[in-house]
C-alpha cells in the first residue's frame, strides 16, 4: 500500500538548509520515492495551522518510507537540517 510523508518545515537559516536539500533530496529517489508537492505558500482552510513550507513525498509503502528516513544517507542530511529549522514529519499508508 502506498505511503505518504508530509513534512512541515520552518527554515531559520537558508544557506545550510540549501546544503541539506542538496544532500537530502536525492535520497528520496534512492528509496523509490518521489516528491508530489512542495510549497512555501500553503493556504490554511481550518484551524490554527500556518505552515511556512509543506512537502509531500510518496513511497511504495510505509516500510520503505521508514527505511528512507532511517537511512545513513538521509540521516547525514538530517543532521544539517536539525539546527537550522523546525520540522514536523508524519508518514502514513494511503488508500
Amino acid at each position: 500500500m502506498v505511503a505518504y510523508v508530509v513534512v512541515e518545515v520552518d527554515v531559520h537559516d537558508p544557506i545550510p538548509f540549501g546544503e541539506y536539500r542538496r544532500l537530502g533530496v536525492p535520497t528520496i529517489s534512492q528509496y523509490g520515492g518521489r516528491v508530489l508537492a512542495r510549497s512555501d505558500d500553503a493556504l490554511t482552510l481550518e484551524g490554527e495551522w500556518h505552515p511556512r513550507r509543506i512537502v509531500v513525498l510518496e513511497f511504495a509503502d510505509l516500510d520503505t518510507a521508514r527505511r528512507w528516513h532511517a537511512s545513513a544517507e538521509y540521516q547525514a542530511a538530517r543532521k544539517i537540517r536539525l539546527p537550522v529549522s523546525n520540522t514536523r514529519t508524519v508518514a502514513f499508508a494511503g488508500l
